[in-house]
């Protein structure tokens, strides 16, 4: 069974508390990075069931650390959900084409993404 706890990297401090607060409200166990390198590091150790990823980040931005999380094979099947304000149509396809498996635009639609969420996770079908 996928481990269950999911980890959200953004760098914004409001953003992150009100993310996780939310997610915990939802019965989700929220760790939490702050940029891509500790992302990285974050998943090798708690093998989550699911990322949030922010793509604008410090140290190692986003699409750097989910192309660098897809080549390593302990890590490489985690779900990734890309975080973006950037939302043309080009972006979602670069989200993809560096590996995420999902992609949600800021402001965050909260139920579409917790929907994200309970799937990857296998909480619905």
């Amino acid at each position: 069974m996928p481990n269950s706890e999911v980890l959200l990297v953004e760098d914004n401090d409001i953003n992150r508390d009100m993310l996780t607060r939310r997610l915990s409200r939802a019965g989700l166990t929220v760790i939490t990075a702050q940029d891509g390198e500790t992302a990285l590091e974050t998943m090798r150790t708690a093998q989550p069931g699911v990322v949030l990823m922010d793509m604008t980040l410090p140290v190692l931005d986003g699409w750097e650390a989910t192309q660098q999380a897809k080549t390593d094979p302990t890590i490489a099947n985690i779900p990734i959900i890309a975080l973006t304000a950037h939302a043309m149509a080009a972006d979602r396809e670069r989200a993809m084409s560096v590996g995420c498996s999902e992609y949600e635009t800021k402001p965050i639609d909260f139920p579409a993404l917790l929907a994200k969420i309970y799937q990857f996770l296998g909480a619905i079908d």
